[in-house]
């Protein structure tokens, strides 16, 4: 009697789908005796996955990670999704054949999925030709020497270079990235929805320098942590200007690495077929890549910070989409389409609408607001702008092109946020075009992000809860 009363147990928990590393939730408080030292165990290792302590307020923002998850899922990535598969936003240009300015070997990647498809003159959106052409910069250069020269004649030649740096210097205060593909003559048209983020198969020693260049040359460092990579905990010695540049760009790598877990190759037999999902293959979900980045259990700590510093970086682009929202709002978004145009005006300020209703932004006041302020500000200036050099060196011509966009969106995040509030009166000429697509490309991969960790958090309920029938869903081994 006692082993049919087992028995018939057992069966009750292989149909219920139950298994001691099942989902983040306990037990109820009224199981069975008999099984509390199981529910004990089931508790303990539930806590140590990344998700069951992805919870509570996100560090140096006064917001709740659930908070964000339920305004992103429900109200910004379904915008977001429609906004940017307009023509204004789908279309980027960007040179991708730059040299790599800080070491010779690229490590180029060869494969097919590495490669960018550029647009031919016939596929670019007729407002879009024309715009950002190349102007002539010798001329422009004589122009303003003459200028100069007429009006400091009786300078010294060593004051005018001194004003020139400084010029330079203020300019470069404002604009957080270097890169200026818009008025560069080997830039190209890309056409973002025909060539998406997902894994490509750049992995290695090439890759893993570039991470590395960008932590351990451009992040500040704890001095007490043994690695750049280390996450950095509030503490006396740490200001808030470099938790949060390493928040901003660990939040960057994170994302990243949920985009191409959720983009993965699982089967490039299939490409062609009329199973595949793509021409080139079926792409989907890999657990058991998105564990290998965060949640190994030697390591699930770190990752729950690494997502943590997604949220803390959404937030930060949140803030800087909704300062420049009067910018926005009366931005000409122009492709020569009257119709479109006019669906993403009001998309647009939709969007606007319902960001503005969120209820915990980002306090950038609280950052470069002290006697160090200015020190900081620009050490933190060109530390980033050193970063968006480095995107030049990533031998993966996709992976550069989503390098470029994130790092470029952050960059212009970043100069909204930190620019004097007169800047806006610039008009159009405070944020160009390239730099606004970078903006809410950026911003939408954060977004996307978000929104795939809710789909990763239930594959792998769904994964655990069929542990003990040995069925496994796809892509999660």
């Amino acid at each position: 009697m006692f082993l049919l009363k087992r028995f018939i147990i057992g069966v009750v928990f292989v149909v219920v789908g139950w298994s001691p590393r099942n989902s983040c939730c306990a037990w109820d408080s009224k199981s069975p005796n008999f099984f509390q030292d199981l529910k004990a165990e089931a508790d303990r290792k539930a806590e140590d996955t990344c998700f069951c302590q992805l919870e509570g307020a996100i560090d140096d923002c006064a917001c709740q990670i659930g908070t964000v998850d339920k305004f992103n899922n429900l109200k910004i990535y379904p915008r977001l999704q429609s906004l940017l598969s307009k023509d204004y936003f789908r279309y980027f240009q960007v040179n991708l054949k730059k040299p790599c300015p800080f070491w010779t070997d690229d490590g180029a990647c060869g494969l097919e999925s590495c490669q960018v498809k550029a647009c031919t003159e016939d596929e670019i959106p007729i407002g879009l030709k024309g715009q950002n052409r190349k102007i002539s910069t010798t001329k422009t250069e004589r122009k303003c020497s003459e200028d100069l020269g007429s009006i400091n004649e009786t300078i010294s030649e060593e004051s005018q270079a001194d004003f020139e740096r400084w010029k330079s210097h203020d300019e470069n205060l404002v604009d957080f990235c270097t890169v200026k593909d818009d008025i560069d003559p080997d830039a190209q048209y890309v056409d973002l929805l025909l060539n998406p983020e997902r894994f490509t198969g750049y992995v290695g020693p090439s890759a893993h320098r570039i991470w590395g260049s960008i932590y351990n040359e451009n992040c500040f460092k704890q001095s007490f942590a043994t690695s750049v990579m280390e996450p950095f905990n509030k503490s006396n010695e740490t200001c808030i200007e470099k938790r949060a540049f390493y928040r901003a760009i660990s939040g960057l790598h994170a994302s990243i690495n949920i985009h191409l877990s959720a983009k993965y190759l699982l089967d490039r037999s299939q490409a062609n077929s009329f199973l595949s999902t793509t021409s080139d293959g079926k792409w989907g979900h890999n657990v058991t890549e998105f564990r290998n980045k965060f949640d190994k259990p030697e390591a699930h700590k770190k990752g729950f910070s690494w997502l943590k510093n997604l949220y803390f970086l959404y937030l930060l682009e949140l803030k800087a989409v909704i300062r420049a929202a009067p910018f926005l709002r009366n931005f000409n978004f122009y492709t020569g389409n009257e119709e479109e145009d006019a669906d993403m005006k009001l998309a647009v300020a939709d969007l606007l609408r319902t960001i503005d209703g969120f209820p915990s932004h980002f306090n950038e006041s609280a950052l470069f607001n002290n006697k160090d302020g200015p020190k900081l500000k620009a050490d933190f200036h060109a530390r980033f702008t050193n970063i968006t050099k480095i995107m030049d060196c990533v031998g993966c011509q996709k992976c550069r092109l989503w390098g470029t966009i994130q790092v470029k969106g952050l960059g212009t995040a970043l100069k909204i946020l930190f620019s004097d509030p007169s800047a806006f009166r610039r008009g159009p000429e405070f944020l160009s075009r390239p730099e606004i697509v970078a903006l809410l490309n950026g911003f939408g991969r954060l977004s996307n992000s978000i929104f795939e960790l809710e789909n990763f958090r239930r594959l792998m309920d769904l994964e655990n809860s069929n542990t003990n029938t040995g069925w496994m869903p796809v892509g999660s081994g």
